[in-house]
């Protein structure tokens, strides 16, 4: 299999290049009756849209179009297929990079594996984070189908640089981060975030950091016993995502430094059912849900393309040379990775959800469709006082 494709019952598959005429996703095994807008796409969309303050300057409306699958504002059970037109292309902006791969980039992996000759050098081809739009298309539909389980996913940049938060973080903090133009989750941490941004563009260097996602009120039991561990899964679908290195859940890698008296979490009774007192598990136990919120974090590294001056080959003469990468990349890719983790985090729990039968396979009905909407509606609107305030 070419590795274009994730997921059992709700299942994508993403094409498209950086600069081709289109990016897009099919998306297969969504139940008829879901209630699903240009409108709603777009809202998620918006959050990973270059060409805002401290992203890219690639200026692009990543305006979505519905090709099949909807009828009545309604899907009917097909595939659904949405593209993203790329409209501000400027592949001039590579002709270095044509000859001289960039250090950190996937630039000389892809030219060994599928040769010089059909490698897409212009704007990082299918390598570039430019397929991410295919993602979050995805991921906005999984958010809105898991409404009809109350689950909310929702994220902030835990880290940028050296720059970390350390204290507390309330999920209505995690959820309304996304209208930070650095996804911070408080005022004070957004200041040095910018800071370190700023300082970076003005350096020609970047940043690396680390995304946490919450995920509130999942269903329990959701994943399979062995090979199919949610945790498994959730991993494959986040380290797939480019530029991220790293993953981890609940305690995390902090764990191999502790006792098992420490690491082990207490059982309790907890709102007239049993849970954990600490949750140090991260929602996740055995590789199923346990109906606490799942925690997860990834780590972004820095951007590979930075006008700094590195060492590299020219690929014509072979000799060392220096490449200084031009054109519009983010001093941070995490910064905007941050939607597509939520995305990619949507799109796993929605496939274990429709596998466990949590949610219906073939059709919601009429009650199902309006809770939904509701939810979708409380959701879209949370946070829009302080967006209106700024």
């Amino acid at each position: 299999m070419p590795g274009n494709s994730l997921g059992e019952r709700y299942r994508i598959t993403t094409f498209g290049e950086s600069h081709g005429p289109s990016v897009g996703v099919v998306i297969d095994g969504l139940p008829a009756g879901l209630p699903l807008s240009v409108d709603d796409i777009r809202f998620e969309l918006e959050f990973r849209r270059p060409g805002r303050l401290y992203v890219s300057g690639r200026r692009e409306k990543d305006e979505p179009e519905i090709l099949s699958g909807i009828f009545n504002g309604r899907t009917t059970g097909a595939p659904i297929a949405v593209i993203v037109k790329n409209s501000d292309v400027i592949s001039s902006l590579y002709e270095e990079i044509r000859y001289k791969p960039r250090p950190g980039h996937a630039d000389l992996p892809y030219i060994m594996k599928y040769g010089y000759e059909n490698w897409d050098y212009r704007g990082g081809g299918r390598a570039s984070a430019r397929e991410t739009v295919s993602r979050v298309i995805a991921g906005a539909i999984a958010k809105k189908l898991l409404m009809l389980t109350d689950t909310w996913v929702a994220g902030h940049l835990k880290s940028l640089g050296p720059e970390e938060l350390n204290n507390e973080v309330s999920f209505d903090e995690v959820l309304c981060s996304k209208y930070s133009p650095v996804r911070a989750s408080k005022k004070d941490l957004e200041a040095k975030y910018e800071d370190l941004i700023r300082k970076a563009t003005q350096d020609g260097d970047s940043y690396g950091g680390i995304a946490e996602i919450i995920v509130r009120n999942p269903p329990i039991g959701l994943g399979e016993p062995v090979f199919d561990k949610l945790k498994a899964d959730l991993a494959k679908a986040i380290m797939s995502i480019p530029a991220v290195v790293g993953f981890e859940y609940g305690l995390g890698f902090k764990m191999a430094k502790m006792k098992g008296s420490e690491a082990n979490d207490e059982i309790i009774r907890k709102d007239n059912r049993l849970g954990w007192r600490y949750n140090n598990a991260g929602g996740i136990l055995g590789g199923l849900t346990n109906g606490e919120d799942i925690v997860l974090r990834c780590a972004f590294k820095p951007t590979s393309s930075i006008r700094k001056p590195q060492k590299t080959v020219d690929l014509r003469s072979l000799e060392e040379a220096t490449i200084s990468v031009i054109g519009r990349h983010d001093p941070a890719v995490a910064i905007r990775g941050v939607t597509v983790v939520e995305a990619m985090v949507a799109i796993v729990l929605v496939d274990h959800a429709l596998r466990a039968g949590v949610i219906p396979t073939v059709r919601l009905s009429e009650e199902q469709a309006k809770t939904v909407e509701e939810r979708w509606r409380r959701y879209v609107n949370l946070c829009k006082p302080t967006v209106e305030s700024q």
